[in-house]
């Protein structure tokens, strides 16, 4: 007989009101994937669970389950990044890597790789010292480790390796054209100049992110790197990610002021 019961550690990535005093908590786990699970009571003042299930935190936590909706029992903070939670630009970051992760994270089935690689990057986001090309290589192995990789290396359709040069991006068939076959392909097709494909490979080539370096990008390229992997992946979840548009408006302000965040 199954227990009724389960205990795990886990990433809170989404919350979401229900009633007068609950909430719906997403939590990615490494053995069970996604976890939907209601916490009772905990927008009441004073509730057991308070603080512990605050967005980006990685928490010990019980719960049981349900018929529809498993329901939290016990949670309790193993990790809370101080430095990205007093920065709000590093903050928005978190919190766009966390609804990513919850966009592509399979719901009960085992996701150890994503699950290692989410907690890596909210870990690294404090001390990242280019924190947007941090968040575009988690945009890039996201896509890896969930089987959506676009093919940059070789024509989409005819295999050829592709040149130097810009290109077309074909959303429907998952990579780049050639000169040759850019009358091909699915549809939705975007440009993709020279330099921005260096840098997606360069992105897909890199394994380990204490590996991406610092290189310097004009902000014309890095507009152009972040609107093509955001088209991509709204192409790929069928969904705009709701977080984006706050998370851009937030590293544009600092941008003013910190060259780490400037685009």
């Amino acid at each position: 007989m199954r227990s009724r019961t389960y205990r795990s550690r886990g990433i809170v990535l989404r919350q979401y009101p229900l009633g007068e005093a609950d909430r719906i908590v997403s939590i990615l786990t490494p053995e069970m994937g996604k976890v939907r699970a209601v916490a009772k009571g905990v927008r009441r003042p004073r509730t057991r669970l308070g603080g512990n299930l605050d967005l980006t935190s990685v928490i010990d936590f019980a719960a049981s389950f349900g018929r529809n909706l498993d329901v939290i029992t016990e949670a309790r903070t193993l990790g809370q990044n101080i430095e990205v939670r007093s920065d709000l630009p590093r903050l928005s970051l978190a919190l766009y890597v966390c609804e990513l992760a919850d966009s592509f994270a399979p719901e009960g089935s085992r996701s150890r790789e994503l699950f290692r690689l989410t907690l890596s990057v909210l870990d690294t986001l404090g001390p990242a010292p280019d924190p947007w090309l941090l968040t575009r290589w988690f945009e890039t192995r996201i896509l890896d480790v969930s089987g959506f990789r676009p093919q940059i290396e070789d024509c989409v359709e005819c295999a050829e390796a592709l040149k130097p040069g810009d290109h077309l991006l074909d959303l429907g068939a998952g990579g780049a054209l050639c000169p040759n076959c850019r009358s091909l392909g699915v549809g939705g097709k975007i440009f993709v100049s020279e330099s921005a494909m260096r840098v997606l490979r360069h992105l897909q080539r890199t394994s380990r992110s204490d590996e991406l370096g610092t290189p310097t990008l004009r902000d014309s390229l890095r507009d152009e790197v972040e609107g093509i992997l955001s088209r991509y992946i709204r192409f790929v979840v069928e969904r705009d990610i709701k977080s984006a548009d706050f998370t851009r408006r937030a590293v544009r302000l600092e941008g003013d002021a910190n060259p780490q965040f400037r685009r």
